[in-house]
């Protein structure tokens, strides 16, 4: 066969698109090797090939097959989409907003471009940005349900939860089986569904051959909306059936997580090299937090200042560290005890320089990851004139709303509560090292007592964070700024609420919870 031909590579790429959408990716890619073997400079078979590794999870390897297509057909929208998509993988972010847009520029009409473009705005935290686009991606295909749930999600990150609530309901309109979409329209905290949607979520959860994800979106919305009715028993039963579901999906380790923090605290347990620079850091607030600990509230507060921009929960911290893993081929516990002082201020400015964006307006900024509680060490050894604020709860009432929480991605030690009350043990037992080990760069901030005394405890935590005190963070709720945790992001648009705590209402229910954290000695 003569491959050269022009029907014979027309019915090569079109075998090879028949077997993308059939997700036979391996007999795809070697359709496609032929393709580009025989007709180099054919800009669809180089565009279907970095599409194809793009669907294996191959970003890297897909931008130099999309760069040679959008060289070969620049006005191919197509070829300029799939490159935003792969270099936004790879983390070259302005780079893929780049590529996006200017497929939008080249097909203006074509919802798809657009809504790519939005959803890369909206995941790379830019949700003002992402608003506009999305509209115009939902103008031009209203029938689009995903346009409609992102869209939603950064109107939430924008406090616009009316807007967000009422975009959910559109998509039930359009999808009445949309189990996400009730899922979403109840973790908005402060919306009540009516009883007919009570109901409509009851009936659904009945349907033969749901599927396990559906289960688990539909029952934790039921818990919620069965709380708010005050039916606690049904709540509790339906909470602990979908969270059962959602465990046996996900991987969880007990051992495996106590010799984590075993490790780590005998890796930094001696002293530190003296600091290249004391003061390295001083404009950086690390936030130490379990998730639902009052740490979305605490950094809206700190936020609310006029010198302090609340970066959300970035990983910056964590990527820094696994960069210098990969590049030791060590562990963090088996390279950390042999850097030097010179090696940790490397990685302390390299912090910096990613960081950067955060502090163009305001001179400090904010650090919410929930992986920073384990990793103060190498924080305070890289930037030793940080501050670490570290939230805290009620453990009773900071597990229950944990399991009562559907993550949408880690977590996995949630989902019961052995596992719950175990890892909290475990940040319990790793942050009184820490505040021994660093005690002037540390401060607890304890949610309860804040709800007792406001304007005390939020003048203690400026004072700790050098910070003059301002009456704007009393007024926290009146901050517009981007909240990224969908979970706390109508919370924190409200005055303080001093009836958040619900593990009283569950009484002997709670009971296995209450008695695994006795047996750990938390109280």
């Amino acid at each position: 066969m003569d491959f050269t031909d022009t029907r014979s590579l027309s019915d090569l790429l079109a075998r090879a698109s028949r077997a993308m959408a059939a997700r036979k990716l391996a007999t795809a890619e070697q359709i496609l090797k032929q393709a580009v073997a025989t007709a180099p400079d054919s800009a669809e078979a180089q565009r279907l090939s970095g599409v194809v590794q793009l669907m294996r999870g191959n970003a890297g390897m897909a931008v130099g097959f999309l760069q040679r297509a959008v060289e070969l057909e620049p006005g191919d929208f197509n070829a300029h989409m799939n490159l935003g998509s792969a270099l936004f993988q790879c983390q070259y972010t302005d780079t893929a907003l780049e590529s996006m847009r200017h497929a939008c520029e080249l097909a203006p009409s074509e919802s798809a471009t657009w809504y790519n473009l939005g959803r890369a705005m909206h995941i790379a935290r830019r949700p003002s940005e992402a608003r506009p686009i999305l509209m115009r991606a939902m103008a031009l295909d209203p029938s689009h349900v995903m346009t409609r749930m992102t869209l939603a999600n950064a109107q939430i990150s924008l406090g616009e939860i009316a807007e967000a609530a009422s975009l959910y309901r559109s998509v039930l309109k359009i999808k009445p089986d949309h189990a996400k979409a009730w899922f979403e329209l109840c973790n908005l905290k402060t919306t009540r569904l009516d009883g007919s949607e009570i109901e409509r979520i009851k009936e659904l959860l009945k349907r033969p051959g749901i599927s396990s994800d559906d289960q688990i979106w539909l029952g934790y919305a039921l818990a919620k909306v069965l709380e708010d009715q005050d039916d606690l028993a049904a709540s509790f039963h339906a909470l602990q059936t979908a969270s059962a579901i959602r465990r046996r999906s996900v991987s969880w380790d007990i051992q495996a997580e106590r010799e984590r923090i075993d490790g780590i605290i005998k890796a930094f347990d001696r002293p530190m090299p003296r600091a290249v620079d004391a003061n390295l850091g001083h404009e950086v607030i690390f936030i130490s937090c379990l998730p639902r600990s009052g740490s979305t509230l605490t950094e809206h507060i700190l936020a609310s200042h006029s010198m302090v921009e609340g970066a959300n929960e970035i990983s910056e911290l964590q990527i820094v560290i696994t960069g210098e893993s990969n590049r030791r081929r060590q562990f963090l516990t088996q390279w950390a005890p042999l850097a030097t002082a010179e090696d940790w201020h490397r990685l302390g400015c390299e912090y910096l320089e990613r960081t950067a964006q955060w502090r163009e307006g305001k001179p400090c900024s904010t650090d919410k990851s929930l992986g920073n509680w384990s990793l103060i060490g190498p924080a305070m050894a890289m930037l030793p004139g940080a501050r670490v604020v570290n939230t805290l709860r009620d453990p009773l009432e900071t597990c229950f709303a944990c399991y009562r929480q559907l993550f949408s991605d880690g977590a996995s030690f949630s989902y019961d509560f052995e596992s719950m009350a175990s890892y909290y043990a475990g940040y319990v037992r790793m942050c009184k090292f820490w505040k021994e080990r660093f005690p002037e760069n540390w401060h607890d901030h304890v949610y309860e007592d804040m709800l007792a005394d406001p304007e005390g405890k939020i003048r203690e935590l400026l004072a700790f964070c050098g910070l003059p005190f301002e009456p704007n963070c009393l007024e926290f709720h009146k901050t517009l700024r981007a909240v990224r945790s969908t979970a706390s992001a109508a919370q924190v648009r409200q005055p303080l609420q001093t009836n958040t705590s619900r593990a009283s209402r569950y009484g002997a229910l709670l009971d296995p919870l209450r008695d695994l954290l006795q047996r750990l000695e938390i109280e």
